[in-house]
């Protein structure tokens, strides 16, 4: 009985500060330079992105989602979200049939025009835009402020961020390797040094062979790969199945990458999704460039 009336002025202060929580303004300025005011944190959220529904379940309030975009596949739970289209292309009026008081997208990977236009139909945009690996444990930080969330996002932040710390630690002091990332064949295209992919190479002490493009995935030549000379080749492709074409850089026996057996796979959704599963990807480039310097004798 003791135990519970001392629990019970505790057990009051928590209700209360979930009360308080739920009814606060929210103000937060997002990644394009928007500031957003809430009137209180959202209840009904939409997502325009995979990522971005990734996200907000790691924030803690996927139970908030009320729709997403196609392919927002996990956590299996985004899998039964109504669906408002596609990240390129999605639909208006189902989002508005969906009474959002929230609509979370992507600054690089929505169309800017259709943005506008929800914002013209009178919807609270945030947008993301995740560059660098420390800017997903950020913008979970700020979904939870927008949600009211924060104890639960705070808390898968510090869990990413450690987690980050414990591998820049490790591999700081690796000899770097020089890396072609190959995100798709037919057009060749790669990734710029402000990819987050770049980012997450650079963790792993690799060199982008294509840092000094500004744009996110730049269109490249056989010819610019072959006289960049790449010790290690890294293709995602569509799925977790290793994409048949990264076999094609076989032709060119003399390649670095190629005569030292250095052409790995990792499947798209751990390595180009801005999430906490970003370092799963992470963790799996850099093992293969420590394979690479084993096969060199690093």
């Amino acid at each position: 009985m003791k135990t519970l009336l001392a629990t019970f002025p505790l057990l009051i202060l928590i209700l209360c500060q979930t009360a308080t929580g739920a009814t606060s303004p929210v103000t937060l300025v997002d990644d394009a330079g928007y500031t957003l005011k809430l009137d209180s944190p959202a209840k009904r959220i939409v997502s325009l992105a995979p990522h971005v529904t990734e996200l907000v379940y790691a924030a803690g309030a996927g139970s908030r989602l009320v729709g997403a975009v196609q392919y927002s596949t996990y956590p299996e739970a985004a899998k039964k979200l109504p669906l408002v289209g596609g990240y390129t292309r999605f639909d208006a009026e189902t989002i508005l049939s969906l009474k959002p008081d929230l609509v979370i997208g992507w600054v690089s990977g929505n169309p800017k025009e259709q943005v506008e236009r929800l914002r013209q139909l009178g919807l609270k945009i945030f947008l993301t835009q995740p560059d660098q690996i420390d800017d997903v444990a950020r913008n979970i930080d700020q979904i939870g402020i927008l949600a009211g969330t924060s104890a639960i996002a705070r808390t898968e932040s510090a869990r990413f961020r450690n987690r980050h710390k414990t591998m820049a630690i490790r591999y700081a002091t690796q000899p770097p390797v020089r890396v072609f990332y190959q995100v798709w064949k037919n057009p060749l295209m790669t990734i710029g040094g402000q990819q987050i992919i770049s980012n997450v190479l650079t963790l792993c002490g690799g060199k982008n062979i294509f840092a000094q493009f500004g744009t996110l995935a730049p269109i490249v030549t056989e010819e610019a790969v072959l006289a960049e000379n790449p010790e290690v080749i890294i293709a995602s492709g569509m799925d977790e199945s290793r994409p048949e074409w990264l076999e094609d850089w076989r032709r060119w026996a003399s390649m670095t990458a190629v005569s030292r057996n250095n052409l790995f796979h990792i499947p798209p959704e751990l390595i180009q999704r801005h999430t906490p599963r970003l370092l799963d990807g992470a963790e799996k480039v850099c093992q293969y460039l420590e394979q690479a310097r084993s096969n060199h004798g690093l």
